[in-house]
C-alpha cells in the first residue's frame, strides 16, 4: 500500500476536513457528557490550518478515569461545553467532520450542540472499505500500520493529531485503488422523516429491568417485581410520571402487548385500541390507571436476574468455528463483474464452492477479478488492471486450482486470519473472541446502487415474536437492549450485538434489510455482502454473499440463534416481495398503534 499522499488524488472529491475527537463520562450520548474535545483543521492537500483542545466541566461523574485519566479535579474550573461551543462552530461549519468511528463522537458533539449540520466521514468505515490488512482497525493499529507515532492514547489532542495523520493515508489509498470514502451528510434537511406507523427513536434508552418476569397478574393479587406493563391511551398522571414511578417499582413499562405483557393499563377500554384488542385476544389482564397507581403502592418483590441465571443453565457463550473449507480458491477474493443476474450469481455461487470468496467491491483485500459479459466496460476492470490484480474469463470457475492469482499487498504489520466463508442456509457455532460477546454484523452492497437499502433486526423470544417494539432495531429506532445500528457509509450499515445485555426473553436475532422507496427492489441493488466481526473494530471472523434475486422489497440475511446454552450464525437469504411494514408485523411489532 502506497503512504505518500499525492496532492491531487487528495482533492479529489473532497472540501475541507475537520478532525474531532472526545473523551467521555461514558458511552451513551444522551446519558453521558464530554470531558475533553480536540479538533484540528486541514485544508485541501492535508495540511493542519487550526488546533484547538479544551478539558470541559461535565458537571458531573467523569465516569472511568482508569481510562482517560481525567478526575473531577482535574476538570474543574474548565470551561462548560456552551463557552467553546462558538468557537467549535466555526472550526466545524461547512467542512467534512472526520472521526474514527464518527457515530460516537458526532453524537456526543450532536447532544452538546442540539444542532446537525455538514457531513461525516468516519476512518473506521473508510478502513474497512478499503479493505486494509490489519488483523483490526483500531486508531492504534492504523496509525502502526502508517508508522504514525502515537504519544498518549485517550488524550484527545493526540489522538485527533493521530488521526489527520491516518486520514491522509487513507485518503490516499482510497485515491489508488479508485475508493470513493463513505461521506454521510449529516444535515438536517438529509433525515429521514418519521412516519407514524413506526416506533419513534427513544431520546432515553430503554433500561433493562433487573428483575426476572414472574408473569401475568391474577385478578386479585398485586404486581410483583419484574412484570411487564403495557399503557395504552389517555392517563390522567402524565405519561412520563407514570412510567418513571413503574420503572422505579421495579415493573418494566413495554410499548406494545405480547403473550408475555402481564397487564395493560388504559382509560378507555371501549376506544378499542390495537393494544386492548390485543390483550382481550391474548387473554392478558386489563385494568384502569387508577386501580393500577393503588397497586404500585405495594408491589411484591420479583427474584433477580443474576439469581435467576445462577439456578438456571450455565451462561450464554461462543464455541470454536468449525474448520473453514478449503479448495482450489481458498484464501482468494473475487471479485465478479458484468453477466445478467443469473449469470452473476451463478459465478458467486461457484467461487465460494472453489474456497474462494465473493466481492461485491473493488478494495484492497480482492486478488482476482471474473470478468463475464459485459463486464469489460466496467470501469473497475481497468483499475484491476492498474493495480496487477489478476483478471479472468469464466475459465477461472473451472480451472480455480492451476490459475495464478495476484496477492493483495499487505502492510507492516500482522495480517487478519483469514474468515470462514458460509454460503446460504449454512450455519457455524459462533467463533470465540478475546473479551467478550460484543459481535458486529456489516452489510455492504455496490457503491454504484442507487437504492437506499436499511439494515434492520428484530430481538425474538422463544415464540419468534419480539416482545415489544423496542426488540426491532431499525433507523427511526436504532437501539435497542443489547442491539445498535450504525450507518457506517452510504453504502454499508452494521448491527452491533452485545450478547449479555440481550433482553433475558431473547432466544433468536433475525438480521433483514428493506428496500426503501415506492417501486424498487433488491434488484437494483445486487449482491449483499456480509461480514460478522468480533467488536466494532475487528476484521470478519466470518463472511458470505448473499444474491438477492429481482423483485424483492425485503431480505431475510442472517440469524443469530441459541442451541441450548450456544450461540450459532446461519446465512438466510430468504426474500420477499413484501415491504418492511409486513415483515415486522409477522414478527410481532405492532404497525399503526
Amino acid at each position: 500500500m502506497t503512504t505518500q499522499v499525492d496532492e491531487q488524488q487528495q482533492t479529489a472529491g473532497f472540501g475541507a476536513f475537520t478532525v474531532v475527537d472526545v473523551e467521555t463520562s461514558g458511552l451513551r450520548p444522551h446519558q453521558h457528557r464530554v470531558l475533553s474535545v480536540a479538533a484540528v483543521t486541514l485544508d485541501g492537500i492535508g495540511r493542519v490550518t487550526r488546533e484547538f483542545h479544551t478539558l470541559v466541566d461535565p458537571g458531573c461523574d467523569p465516569g472511568p478515569v482508569h481510562i482517560h485519566g481525567l478526575t473531577a479535579e482535574v476538570l474543574r474550573g474548565s470551561p462548560q461545553f456552551g463557552q467553546v461551543r462558538d468557537q467549535l462552530t466555526t472550526m466545524l461549519d461547512g467542512r467534512v467532520m472526520v472521526a474514527h468511528n464518527a457515530l460516537f463522537d458526532y453524537g456526543f458533539l450532536l447532544q452538546e450542540f442540539t444542532r446537525a449540520g455538514g457531513s461525516r466521514l468516519c476512518t473506521l468505515a473508510l478502513a474497512r472499505r478499503i479493505a486494509l490488512p490489519t488483523p483490526d482497525y483500531k486508531l492504534s493499529t492504523l496509525a502502526t500500520y502508517y508508522g504514525v507515532p502515537q504519544q498518549k492514547a485517550h488524550d484527545a489532542l493526540d489522538d485527533t493529531r493521530v488521526l489527520a495523520n491516518v486520514l491522509r493515508a487513507l485518503v490516499a489509498d482510497a485515491a489508488h485503488l479508485g475508493i470513493t470514502p463513505p461521506l454521510l451528510d449529516c444535515s438536517p434537511e438529509s433525515a429521514r422523516p418519521t412516519q407514524s406507523k413506526w416506533p419513534v427513536e427513544r431520546r432515553v434508552p430503554k433500561q433493562p429491568c433487573r428483575f426476572a418476569y414472574p408473569g401475568k397478574l391474577s385478578a386479585a393479587g398485586s404486581l410483583r417485581q419484574g412484570m411487564k406493563v403495557a399503557l395504552t391511551g389517555e392517563t390522567r398522571l402524565e405519561r412520563d410520571v407514570l412510567v418513571a414511578r413503574a420503572e422505579a417499582a421495579g415493573l418494566e413499562i413495554t410499548s406494545m402487548v405480547s403473550n408475555r405483557t402481564s397487564v395493560l393499563v388504559t382509560n378507555s377500554v371501549v376506544a378499542g385500541t390495537s393494544k386492548a384488542r390485543k390483550a382481550f385476544e391474548l387473554g392478558t389482564p386489563v385494568i384502569d390507571e387508577a386501580r393500577f397507581v393503588a397497586l404500585l403502592e405495594a408491589v411484591e418483590p420479583g427474584n433477580p436476574k443474576e439469581s435467576a441465571v445462577s439456578k438456571g443453565p450455565a451462561p450464554r457463550r461462543a464455541v470454536p468455528p468449525t474448520a473453514a473449507v478449503s479448495g482450489p480458491l481458498a484464501g482468494r477474493r473475487v471479485l465478479v463483474l458484468g453477466g445478467v443476474h443469473g449469470q452473476a450469481s451463478a459465478a458467486r455461487s461457484r467461487v465460494v464452492e472453489l474456497g474462494g470468496s465473493a466481492a461485491v467491491n473493488l478494495s484492497a483485500s480482492v486478488t482476482d477479478v471474473l470478468v463475464l459479459t459485459g463486464g469489460e466496460s466496467d470501469r473497475r476492470a481497468k483499475k484491476a488492471r492498474e493495480l496487477a490484480r489478476a483478471v479472468h474469463g469464466p475459465e477461472l470457475l473451472d480451472q480455480g486450482a492451476s490459475t495464478p492469482a495476484a496477492k493483495a499487498e499487505r502492510g507492516r504489520v500482522g495480517s487478519p486470519a483469514e474468515p470462514t466463508v458460509l454460503s446460504r442456509g449454512q450455519v457455524i457455532d459462533l467463533p470465540i473472541a478475546d473479551g467478550g460477546t460484543t459481535w458486529t454484523l456489516r452489510a455492504t452492497w455496490s457503491q454504484h446502487s442507487a437504492p437506499t437499502v436499511d439494515l434492520v433486526a428484530f430481538l425474538l423470544d422463544g415464540d419468534e415474536q419480539v416482545d415489544d417494539s423496542g426488540d426491532f432495531v431499525f433507523y427511526n429506532q436504532p437501539t435497542a437492549q443489547g442491539a445498535a445500528l450504525s450507518e457506517d457509509g452510504p453504502n454499508e450499515q452494521s448491527i452491533t450485538v452485545v450478547l449479555d445485555d440481550l433482553p433475558e426473553h431473547c432466544t433468536r436475532i433475525v438480521f433483514a434489510a428493506a428496500v426503501d422507496g415506492a417501486g424498487l427492489t433488491f434488484g437494483a441493488v445486487g449482491a449483499i455482502e456480509l461480514d460478522f466481526a468480533s467488536g466494532t473494530e475487528s476484521s470478519a471472523a466470518v463472511r458470505s454473499t448473499l444474491d438477492a434475486a429481482t423483485v424483492e422489497r425485503t431480505l431475510l440475511l442472517a440469524e443469530l440463534y441459541l442451541r441450548g446454552e450456544d450461540w450459532r450464525l446461519r446465512v438466510v437469504g430468504q426474500g420477499y416481495e413484501t415491504d418492511l411494514g409486513a415483515l415486522a408485523s409477522g414478527y410481532g411489532v405492532g404497525v399503526g398503534q
